[in-house]
């Protein structure tokens, strides 16, 4: 007579590639804002070609590419990391990093200081 045991299932960890995928597009998304946002300001040439609706001037431009940027990089990432998993606490740092970027590239004292005005 043949005894089988039961094998015990396998905890398997789910991927966080999409999860990292999205926290690190969003953060590129409104890090481009910033960088967008500030070039507008102290470029005119700039601010001229991202003026795609003239009630709004160039924050159109600036919202508007922005939105693209963050799609495509969420697009890229995911397709890139889906299945994989990664080390989140990196992923967390790099997002912090860009967000605190963008917020003080959006503060106007910040902005003018770096402008010299």
């Amino acid at each position: 007579m043949v005894t089988v045991m039961a094998s015990e299932p396998v905890a398997q960890i789910p991927s966080n590639g999409g999860a990292a995928a999205a926290v690190l597009a969003a953060a590129i998304g409104i890090c481009t804002l910033g960088v967008l946002a500030l070039a507008g300001d102290a470029v005119p040439a700039v601010a001229h070609a991202l003026n795609f609706w003239n009630p709004t001037g160039p924050l159109s431009g600036v919202t508007g590419l922005a939105i693209f940027v963050w799609l495509a990089a969420w697009f890229t990432l995911a397709r890139t990391w889906g299945a994989r998993n990664l080390d989140f606490r990196r992923i967390n740092v790099i997002a912090l990093v860009l967000t605190v970027a963008a917020a003080l590239l959006t503060f106007p004292p910040f902005m003018d200081l770096l402008q010299g005005k």
